[in-house]
């Protein structure tokens, strides 16, 4: 046993591309004493080209509470791990906080190996501000949910970043369009660094149309980036105020609608109330 505890490394590894993988990176997944990998079974091939026979141990999101202390105990015993995911940096919108988070609580070194992440990678060449942006990660699954998150967005002057599965994508957009509004500058960020790389910008509305024309382009991994909002005059405002309420009385009662829209909107909640009392008796 050492009388040095040992390091946690997290490593980023390749979205696509074997060839982004850091020398730095393959020299450390090649010295570890073990491997804590997302999916050994996605981590195994890459190891493999590298030549890089290093023991590996499944740590994920049903497992990782579990396995939690067994590898605490390892870096306290002086043996160093290699927290990796399936691609990019591991901790972003991927497992592995806990064991960070415990890790630093009890005094050991977390030291970060860098390299590829598909956040990164779609905003560095999405033509849209860069100096501030919000990552949102994955939006809710259901519909409901997603689109109350979108309507708390609606105001959001920063770049925005989602990632999303591709059965989810037109859903996605279609409530993108829908919530933000279909004129907003956006981008498509495909497969990145893969053989079927695809980059694509326009608007919302144009992404909508050109995703639900080509099946092709609801395959791989997807990076969505959109543009924030832009700064309302006071009629532009109790417009959007108008847009949003209008998605929200779709899901949610009137009343509960009318409170979300005066809170993010800054509008007068009996104003808006009325109003969506109106469209209902109109319909």
């Amino acid at each position: 046993m050492s009388n040095r505890p040992g390091v946690l490394y997290v490593v980023a590894t390749p979205i696509g591309n074997l060839g982004d993988l850091s020398p730095r990176a393959a020299q450390v997944l090649g010295e570890v004493d073990l491997i804590a990998a997302e999916d050994t079974r996605h981590t195994r091939p890459l190891l493999a080209h590298f030549g890089i026979g290093t023991r590996m141990v499944p740590v994920h999101e049903h497992n990782e509470l579990d396995v939690l202390d067994r590898l605490l105990e390892r870096l306290e015993a002086g043996e160093s791990i290699a927290l990796v995911s399936d691609a990019g940096t591991p901790l972003i919108s991927d497992p592995g906080f806990p064991l960070v988070r415990a890790a630093q609580a009890r005094g050991l070194r977390v030291s970060p190996i860098p390299g590829p992440s598909a956040l990164v990678c779609a905003l560095s060449v999405s033509g849209l501000p860069t100096d501030r942006f919000v990552f949102e990660g994955f939006l809710p699954r259901t519909a409901d949910r997603r689109r109350v998150r979108l309507a708390e967005l609606a105001d959001e002057r920063r770049t925005l970043v989602f990632y999303e599965s591709s059965h989810r994508l037109l859903d996605t957009l279609e409530d993108l369009a829908r919530s933000l509004g279909a004129e907003r500058p956006a981008l498509l960020a495909r497969e990145l660094t893969k053989v079927h790389e695809t980059l694509a910008s326009s608007s919302l509305g144009g992404l909508l149309e050109w995703v639900g024309a080509d099946t092709d382009q609801r395959r791989g991994e997807m990076v969505l980036v959109v543009g924030g909002a832009e700064q309302q005059s006071g009629r532009r405002t109790r417009m959007d105020a108008e847009r949003l309420l209008r998605v929200l009385v779709e899901e949610l009662p009137l009343k509960q609608a009318a409170t979300l829209t005066a809170k993010l909107t800054g509008q007068k909640k009996n104003r808006l109330y009325q109003l969506a009392l109106g469209w209902q008796r109109e319909d």
